[in-house]
């Protein structure tokens, strides 16, 4: 059994009791994000225990470490492989981070779990990360700059990023950077209308690997899309420690931008990372909904801080389903998903209690104890 990792000097708080099971490292990162900016203490069990290789891996390993790290909390179970972990937060304190995840694991999603809680420090920070910059399974760079940032940043978020250096699967050895200033308002996000098309776009990055299999990719996706091969950039990373590819394929509306992906990997042609690419931004295309099912997944964290908001969505996944759950537990908030049109689902947020009574302050100024 882990051993108690939050010890009371002030009034306790109970500790929220998570089962990991269902979830995977995404629970990890929510939860922890979650207890940062309201002081609440968890425990997680069975942490990512229906996957392959359950526990801790060195990417939410280093979300966890990092998590402490700017709030000082106490913490049992962060080692590789734990399936148990106990979080206890301290006081938030903003400043110069630095973190290095020592394999090609998401700096992104690293970033993404720390944005929360410096936003609600007392100063200014700035963050660098070490590891994968383009990866399967997680947000690419610049899914976060040009997609996430940019409708956060209109909720009142004052927060840039930086690509510092390329790093892919299995080397890693990339860099990104951040800089975050302190939330002075939430501004709920009203998001169900894309605008007016500003422009459509790719680009290939491509590092250490032959090069037919960047041009095989550009001809694929171009056909699926109808793009001329002109329209697709070719863009060499060879900044990086080791060999990558990644395939953007995006389109951008006054409203929203929405950028889908295909990472190379060993075993898997150039023609099927194109088309999963093509087929992800076609599918976008062909719906009304500004709101990709990833973005949806990253949008209902700040919407839950904002106190409210509502945006229009392709589909809900079990990540999303799985977020809303662990979201209500931790803020009084609750989410309505409905379906207005084939293909179109809307997402609305509100307060519990209703909107006119002030809801709890944030956790910022002061740790709240517990006992686990």
């Amino acid at each position: 059994m882990l051993m108690d990792a939050c010890q009371t000097n002030m009034k306790s708080t109970p500790i929220l009791q998570i089962s990991g099971e269902s979830g995977g490292g995404q629970l990890l990162r929510s939860s922890l994000s979650l207890s940062l900016v309201t002081g609440r203490p968890f425990r997680m069990t069975n942490i990512r225990g229906k996957r392959p290789k359950p526990g801790l891996m060195r990417q939410h390993l280093t979300c966890v470490k990092a998590a402490a790290e700017v709030c000082d909390a106490s913490v049992d179970g962060a080692e590789l492989g734990s399936v148990e972990l106990v979080f206890c937060p301290g006081k938030i304190v903003g400043g110069d981070y630095s973190f290095a995840i020592g394999s090609g694991g998401s700096t992104t999603l690293v970033l993404q779990t720390l944005l929360p809680a410096l936003l609600h420090a007392e100063v200014s920070s700035t963050v660098r990360i070490e590891g994968g910059t383009h990866n399967p399974m997680a947000p690419p760079f610049e899914f976060i700059e040009q997609c996430y940032l940019p409708v956060v940043q209109r909720m009142g978020v004052d927060a840039s990023v930086k690509l510092e250096r390329h790093g892919f699967m299995q080397a890693g050895g990339g860099a990104i950077t951040a800089a975050i200033s302190p939330i002075k308002k939430w501004e709920k996000l009203i998001l169900t209308d894309r605008g007016d098309t500003v422009e459509t776009f790719g680009r290939v990055l491509h590092a250490h690997l032959p090069g037919d299999i960047a041009k095989r990719e550009i001809a694929t996706a171009s056909n699926l899309l109808g793009w001329a091969d002109s329209h697709i950039e070719l863009r060499y990373a060879n900044d990086s420690t080791g060999p990558g590819n990644v395939l953007l394929l995006g389109a951008r509306f006054a409203n929203v931008c929405e950028i889908s992906s295909g990472i190379a990997q060993q075993g898997k042609s150039s023609e099927a990372v194109a088309t999963g690419a093509a087929k992800g931004l076609r599918a976008y295309l062909a719906s009304s909904a500004p709101v990709g099912a990833h973005l949806a997944d990253q949008l209902l964290l700040p919407m839950a801080l904002a106190g409210g908001g509502v945006f229009h969505t392709l589909s809900i996944t079990d990540h999303t389903r799985t977020n809303i759950a662990l979201i209500e537990q931790f803020l009084p908030v609750k989410f309505i998903v409905e379906e207005l049109e084939p293909g179109v689902k809307q997402i609305r947020c509100g307060l519990i209690p209703p909107p006119s009574i002030t809801p709890p302050r944030l956790h910022a100024a002061g740790a709240g104890s517990c006992r686990a």
